[in-house]
């Protein structure tokens, strides 16, 4: 059987177990077949132009779901809507052979508004973790036999959220609030192996749906320093809880000789779980000329259980997953806002962050990634809206562990804030 027809017989497997599944996984990363998948870019444009900051940020003008205690500061004549793409160029390199990819995805999309004093909601769709990959192994069988065992994988799918938040700012300086999300997503992977010998050819696919429901809580602490000074802190949390999916595990081995299959099917009962999460974060603002912050974010995967199919047996291990650590800090410059000149009133942003797996690899830590963003809010001007941005960022990550395949990203987002005056009284004279 040749690669050709291998490579259709896994994709027809994935596509028919898949059929309900969102969207396309939104990477190209082989790193994205273990686990849950690779973990989205959080936030939005206003967001990934510093690289992901959000936790202790507040602007009443801009969407961010990083913190919703951030919810409660959303101006009150505004209806705010963001939504964003992203195109990425990665390159792969393994022991000194490369190879390029490129990807391009719609995002997200955000709302918000003030429904009462001291109150905003927020509402949107975002992704949660991507799986998208392909690529062939081949591995020879031992020094005796010259016999070489070719491997094609695959995978698709990934975890998204519809979500709806409110912020609530009881006292003037302290701010809280939740997110009520709705996951769902299929994950699709497989694995289609054949040999130059008489050996069985084996095909494995993998395939959990989720749909259950996340939630979120924030805090946030505004402190004035002086007129035109101000320091908010913030933190978040995320509740850990099992997903109620039951991943299955089909093994279908097809004799070479007389073309015969053998199929088995394994199922573990909810074997799918979030970890608890917790977050943390500092911002320093001067006026609406600048703002500078770091962000602290720990989950913990090491407490939750992930389905693996080794020995002939598909059951839950323990030992696959490890908490995962997040650094960000980023900051953005404007300096005039309301300046005649319109690179004055452009928004300069920059960020760089460390994160850590959350996985495994053979017993390893999994790649660790770097990442540098550079960004622009640019203002829209016309004679109905002078306060909507056009948000673009580049971004620059790196992935790389000892002995493991090294990724490359460079990464465009480009994102709309449309800030619509909805709730403003007209006064007739």
């Amino acid at each position: 059987m040749n690669h050709f027809s291998l490579r259709h017989i896994l994709a027809s497997m994935i596509i028919m177990a898949s059929l309900d599944c969102f969207s396309q996984g939104e990477t190209l990363s082989p790193y994205s077949q273990y686990a849950l998948g690779e973990r989205a870019n959080a936030g939005g444009s206003f967001n990934h132009g510093m690289n992901g900051l959000g936790i202790g940020l507040q602007n009443g003008a801009q969407v961010n779901p990083l913190n919703p205690a951030s919810y409660a500061s959303v101006d009150s004549l505004t209806m705010l809507f963001d939504m964003g793409m992203s195109g990425q160029i990665t390159n792969f390199n393994e022991n000194g052979h490369k190879v390029n990819a490129r990807q391009a995805s719609f995002e997200y999309f955000l709302g918000a508004f003030r429904a009462w004093k001291n109150v905003g909601v927020t509402f949107g769709v975002v992704p949660m973790t991507n799986v998208g990959y392909e690529y062939t192994s081949s591995a020879k069988l031992d020094d005796h036999d010259k016999s070489t065992v070719y491997a094609i994988h695959a995978g698709e799918g990934g975890i998204h959220e519809l979500f709806v938040g409110v912020g609530v700012r009881p006292v003037k300086p302290l701010a809280f609030g939740v997110n009520f999300g709705y996951l769902w997503g299929e994950l699709g992977r497989g694995v289609a192996t054949t040999s130059t010998s008489t050996m069985d050819n084996i095909h494995k696919v993998f395939i959990a749906s989720v749909h259950n429901y996340n939630l979120e809580f924030g805090l946030q602490y505004y402190q004035p320093l002086g007129k035109n000074d101000r320091l908010v802190l913030g933190a978040k949390y995320n509740y850990g809880h099992n997903l109620k999916s039951d991943p299955e595990c089909m093994v279908i081995s097809t004799k070479v000789l007389d073309a015969t299959t053998d199929t088995t099917r394994f199922s573990v009962k909810d074997g799918l779980e979030l970890p608890h999460s917790f977050g943390a974060g500092v911002s320093y603002s001067h006026g609406n000329q600048l703002v500078v912050g770091a962000d602290f974010e720990m989950q913990l995967w090491s407490k939750t259980k992930f389905p693996e199919y080794a020995g002939g047996q598909y059951t839950l291990r323990s030992d696959l997953l490890k908490d995962s650590y997040r650094i960000a800090v980023g900051g953005e410059y404007c300096p005039r806002w309301n300046s005649r000149n319109f690179f004055h009133r452009i928004r300069y942003r920059i960020g760089a962050g460390y994160t850590t797996p959350y996985y495994y690899i053979n017993g390893k830590d999994g790649p660790k990634e770097l990442s540098a963003t550079i960004g622009f809010g640019i203002p829209i001007m016309n004679a109905y809206n002078n306060r909507s941005f056009l948000n673009i960022s580049a971004q620059y990550v790196n992935n790389s562990a000892a002995g493991l395949i090294k990724e490359n990203t460079f990464r465009i987002n480009i994102g709309l804030t449309f800030n619509e005056k909805w709730f403003a009284k007209w006064k007739v004279e």
